[in-house]
């Protein structure tokens, strides 16, 4: 699905008024990103008539992890806001040299990767929204240190449906708790919950998992809590997790191509 390019690390991104004028990719390059977003928005948009759903009711997120500011950029020209990062430090520089460079863009950045409580402080200052809180510490930080004259920041709990000890996320019996606190704090916004269920091939074990994720949702309206997001869905189950009520998907590898790992 497109051709695949190459990764950026984080040390090596650069301040803005050089970022970006230093990234010109080929047309070629700006053709096969045009063309991976046009499958995926019809990947979701035929998934959502497969489950019978409103066309427009389920949102793309481009994890845009590990891709320098010129992808965001173009992706961003060809349509796409909703922007997805997993490195605190790699996103920050990239975010001020879009804002500096291209405050047209208007973009809005999600924090979706697991949070040490020393880079809250610049998930708070930086990102729209943080999908990724699995504990309460982690809350009252974010609440603590969001300006009081940005808006609040919209936030997700990680629920940890398939119960991997190497996965972040809180268990889905503490889910309703940790979303009341969050209600309780200032500076944040409870939207509801964010999965990222083990991998399979198999549709129904797919399905089984974000099954449970709907179904975390579903316990969070039934305790009363106003909650409208499931962010469940990734490059090779979007259909799956359409199919079961999820309300975004975050899509990386489908339009971007394979990434490398960077540390942060």
């Amino acid at each position: 699905m497109g051709i695949v390019w190459g990764t950026i690390p984080s040390r090596h991104l650069k301040p803005a008024g050089r970022l970006i004028a230093r990234m010109n990719g080929t047309m070629d390059e700006a053709s096969a990103l045009q063309r991976n977003y046009k499958e995926v928005l019809d990947r979701i948009a035929a998934a959502c008539r497969a489950a019978d759903r409103p066309p427009g009711s389920v949102s793309l997120l481009a994890v845009s992890k590990t891709f320098g500011a010129d992808r965001v950029a173009a992706l961003a020209a060809a349509g796409q806001r909703s922007f997805g990062e997993n490195y605190v430090q790699e996103a920050v520089a990239k975010i001020t040299a879009l804002r500096n460079e291209r405050p047209d863009l208007r973009l809005e950045w999600h924090f979706i990767g697991p949070i040490q409580s020393n880079k809250t402080r610049l998930i708070a200052e930086h990102f729209d929204w943080v999908q990724s809180i699995d504990r309460e510490r982690i809350a009252e930080r974010l609440s603590e240190q969001r300006a009081a004259d940005r808006p609040p920041l919209q936030v997700c709990v990680q629920v940890n449906v398939s119960g991997e000890a190497s996965k972040s996320g809180c268990a889905p019996a503490d889910v309703i708790a940790l979303a009341r606190r969050i209600v309780s704090l200032p500076r944040l916004v409870l939207r509801g919950v964010m999965a990222i269920p083990e991998p399979s091939e198999d549709v129904a074990i797919q399905r089984g998992q974000a099954a449970r994720v709907r179904g975390v949702f579903d316990d969070l309206r039934a305790a009363g809590l106003a909650v409208d997001t499931i962010s469940n869905g990734m490059s090779a189950d979007i259909e799956s997790a359409i199919a079961e009520g999820s309300t975004m998907v975050r899509v990386g590898t489908a339009l971007f191509g394979r990434r490398a790992r960077v540390d942060d």
